[in-house]
């Protein structure tokens, strides 16, 4: 599991949607990035975390934030097939990248998700300028609390790495899906 304040792994993903070219975080470097990773059949990133995504990628301009989907299945296989997510994000006028998450060849969680220590969708995690993980969050999260630490994140030239400031991760829940979440476990 990827500990807060450590540059983020790279993304591992098969196929990228609403992008001409596979994107990498390296070359987002200089902004703050918001990874959302859901999955089409998650109530909670239907209801909740793909709006707070898209009204994000809206809000704040391209220049100081990338927004990025992460289509992270880790179960219902068979029904969330690259097709299905297609005409889902047509359907739904999503219109930030989304990438497809690498599937594990065990059967278990995808590779960008087990990177990232994500315990299920949605989960939303925060990048600062330098790349570095600053918020981990499974489940839903308050708009306003988003709005402001991307803000925060915006507004930082430098991160003092002892600072504690922005360390918390958040991660919460188990079982199965629910009005607000779908966990691995």
């Amino acid at each position: 599991m990827t500990n807060i304040n450590t540059v983020a792994p790279e993304l591992d993903v098969t196929q990228w949607i609403n992008t001409l070219r596979n994107i990498t975080l390296a070359e987002l470097r200089g902004r703050v990035v918001v990874l959302h990773a859901f999955q089409m059949l998650c109530p909670g990133c239907v209801s909740h975390g793909l709006p707070q995504a898209a009204a994000i990628h809206e809000a704040f301009p391209a220049a100081d934030v990338a927004v990025i989907g992460i289509h992270t299945v880790f179960e219902h296989h068979n029904a969330m097939t690259p097709v299905a997510l297609e005409a889902f994000i047509h359907e739904y006028r999503i219109r930030f990248p989304v990438a497809i998450d690498r599937p594990s060849t065990t059967g278990s969680i995808p590779h960008t998700m087990e990177a990232f220590g994500m315990r299920g969708t949605p989960t939303l995690i925060l990048l600062d300028r330098q790349g570095r993980i600053r918020l981990n969050h499974f489940g839903r999260m308050d708009d306003l609390r988003v709005g402001a630490t991307i803000g925060q994140l915006m507004s930082e030239t430098a991160i003092d790495p002892n600072s504690n400031q922005n360390q918390e991760q958040h991660i919460t829940g188990k079982g199965d899906c629910d009005d607000e979440k779908c966990a691995t476990s």
